[in-house]
């Protein structure tokens, strides 16, 4: 794992000084703080800060291959990369590491762009070809791996964050008015808007190829399910076999380091399944990691500790307290470069804090189960209202509501009004294509009641209409409405949120890997695959990995109610011992200067958390977001801070090409 930055010139010759990219480097140093390499010449430069997990002796970038004439800087694993290295060398490639980077590059001189099918992996690539003066890049299918760029004085600028692009001289970080009107109602901008204007979020699933001015980018792979009734119905056990299978050797080769590999223990059934899979198919020795919460209206610890217990694992636990919440708050808005409407990042940073103070590098999670084999209540809950819509008037079909909801009081007796009410929105409107979502975005929407007159009018005046949703493919509405409500939640909550402000980055910040064996493309294509009622059965969500967990879990883990990992939000901020920074962020004069919340709304909810009052799920939202946004205007745009550039005491390769004339060299 490492983090990449480059500069490539759109026309011809554009030489950048081997100091900037150090000090882009620099940014982005808890990427990868073990190595760093540049390479240089007339119209490129490319840098890599490398965690060294395979090949650690001779793994360091920039790589090329055996004339010199491809350089690649590399972020990711290619979890394949031995059986693709064969095939290569009987090709006739050869190879000076072991390392995958060293793959990934022979892989592109031999089949093109094509190359990007055979990988199986999480990445962000940039490979410049120096004979042909073509800057290749890449990001993977789900966009695991993060990767940014902009366009600034005939050049292109790109980073793994967006922090590295802004050390780059001449790029300045103002926030997007649409970007924030999307994240207060999806929880995060859509792709390719990030929250900065003029930088991109590289799109997921997408390759770019640079050359003589022009900018060509195209998708390698796109997010499918088959037409409604169009899957051919095999036996259960079938299903389950081939599920089965897949699972198991999607961890074994995401096993595959020269560093320990240790496992995310939530106490749920998606990191238990592979923490068994973990115990029970590979001969790896096994420590887990777990958050326990002060609050215990979030704390599963108890079933962390019995499933520890239960597989034998050296377990491990991190304990968040609303103040560590609070506390750590302003680092974890750092790293996500987003404002957030959820503290549950926060927690996600201090274990991984954890998980690096043991001295690992490496952890495998359970991300992409519920969203692959439909375990969330959203998807539940939208069956319900479908099921609700066949027969508006009837008086008991709402209370099915209580069977998902059932902390909600008055869902329990048959047509309550607030079933009726709330659930009730839009119900009719079953072949709209955000149906399964409405609700969410309608809720989290309300939170912009917090804007300012001058934000609401620049979100006007940009011409985008409020809560666009993202363009759905062709096709989408002869999908089954459960892979409908699916596409939504991958396309925006997974790739937008869950992968980005609450893994990569909440792990990458204290230099860890994560690795998730239900992304792998192939779960992911099977799943996609699989008929509607193997994966909501009824309203039992996750019907097939259930079944097929049965061999390695207790019932207790399997068959509990589903918790969603959450982390207090007001409480974080306002207790005994509130951070220093929230007066001051939160004051009348702060929010003005930043222009983006009414002054006046917020004294009003910080009056009401003075005073000891509750707030509902809405306010908690905005709260988070108010927060968040303020500390991203604060460390992003008003008072952006340049991290320590990259000096002599810092293990750094640098490569410099004039001509036909290579040097390597450690870096002055």
């Amino acid at each position: 794992m490492c983090g990449i930055v480059g500069i490539c010139g759109l026309k011809g010759e554009h030489p950048t000084e081997a100091s900037t990219v150090r000090r882009m480097l620099g940014m982005i140093r808890h990427r990868g703080p073990d190595q760093f390499g540049i390479y240089l010449d007339d119209q490129a430069a490319l840098g890599n800060a490398r965690l060294s997990i395979l090949d650690l002796n001779t793994g360091q970038q920039p790589i090329s291959n055996e004339d010199g004439t491809l350089w690649i800087v590399f972020n990711g694993e290619i979890f394949n990369h031995p059986e693709l290295r064969k095939e290569l060398e009987a090709r006739g490639h050869r190879f000076s590491t072991t390392c995958d980077t060293e793959t990934v590059l022979h892989a592109y001189e031999e089949y093109g762009t094509g190359c990007l099918s055979k990988f199986n992996g999480q990445f962000a690539i940039a490979i410049w070809d120096s004979r042909n003066r073509t800057l290749f890049m890449a990001r993977d299918r789900l966009g695991v791996r993060p990767l940014f760029y902009t366009i600034l004085d005939g050049a292109l600028v790109f980073g793994s964050e967006i922090k590295a692009i802004l050390a780059c001289p001449g790029v300045k970080a103002a926030v997007d008015p649409v970007a924030l009107d999307q994240i207060f109602t999806f929880w995060s901008p859509l792709s390719p808007r990030s929250c900065f204007q003029g930088i991109v979020d590289f799109p997921p699933g997408h390759f770019m190829l640079l050359n003589d001015g022009r900018i060509t980018m195209k998708p390698f792979w796109e997010l499918a399910f088959p037409e409604s009734g169009a899957t051919p119905i095999r036996a259960k056990d079938q299903y389950a076999a081939e599920l089965k299978e897949l699972l198991i050797d999607a961890t074994r080769i995401r096993l595959r380091a020269d560093v320990p590999v240790g496992a995310y223990l939530s106490g749920g059934l998606d990191s238990s399944a592979i923490a068994a899979i973990i115990r029970h198919h590979t001969t790896n020795a096994l420590e887990t990691f777990s958050i326990s919460f002060a609050d215990p209206g979030f704390d599963e610890s108890g079933f962390q500790t019995r499933m520890a217990r239960h597989l034998g694992t050296a377990h491990h636990v991190v304990h968040a307290t609303h103040a560590d919440i609070g506390r750590v708050f302003p680092e974890v808005v750092w790293h996500t470069e987003t404002p957030i409407l959820r503290t549950s990042p926060a927690p996600m940073f201090l274990l991984s804090g954890l998980v690096r103070e043991k001295g690992f590098k490496v952890v495998l999670t359970g991300e992409g189960a519920d969203e692959f084999l439909a375990g969330y209540d959203i998807f539940k809950e939208a069956k319900i209202r479908r099921f609700w819509a066949a027969q508006p008037d009837s008086r008991l079909r709402p209370a099915l509501f209580s069977r998902i909801y059932p902390w909600i009081s008055g869902l329990t007796q048959g047509g309550s009004d607030y079933a009726s009410a709330f659930f009730g929105m839009g119900l009719g409107d079953t072949e709209s294509p955000g149906y399964s979502h409405a609700i969410r975005w309608r809720t989290t929407g309300r939170t912009k009641r917090f804007f300012s007159e001058d934000l609401v009018h620049r979100i006007k005046a940009a011409g985008v209409p409020a809560g666009l949703a993202p363009a759905c493919p062709d096709g989408f509405e002869r999908w089954d409405p459960l892979h409908r409500a699916q596409y939504l939640e991958i396309s925006i909550f997974l790739s937008q949120y869950l992968l980005s402000s609450q893994s990569d980055r909440m792990a990458m910040g204290h230099s860890v890997e994560g690795r998730f064996p239900f992304l792998d493309h192939r779960v992911v294509d099977f799943c996609n695959q699989l008929p509607p009622t193997l994966k909501l059965h009824g309203l039992t969500e996750k019907y097939l990995l259930k079944e097929i967990s049965r061999e390695w879990l207790p019932s207790e883990i399997i068959d509990r109610p589903k918790q969603p990992f959450r982390a207090p939000i007001h409480r974080a901020f306002f207790n005994d011992t509130p951070p220093e920074y929230l007066e001051e962020l939160l004051s009348p004069p702060a929010i003005e200067a930043a222009g983006f919340f009414n002054p006046r709304a917020v004294d009003q909810l910080t009056t009401k958390l003075r005073q000891g009052q509750g707030l509902t799920e809405t306010d908690d939202m905005a709260l988070a977001g108010i927060i968040s946004t303020q500390l991203v205007d604060r460390q992003f745009v008003s008072g952006f801070v340049f991290s320590t550039p990259l000096d002599a005491s810092d293990d750094v390769k640098l490569v410099t090409r004039q001509g036909a004339s290579i040097g390597e060299r450690p870096c002055p």
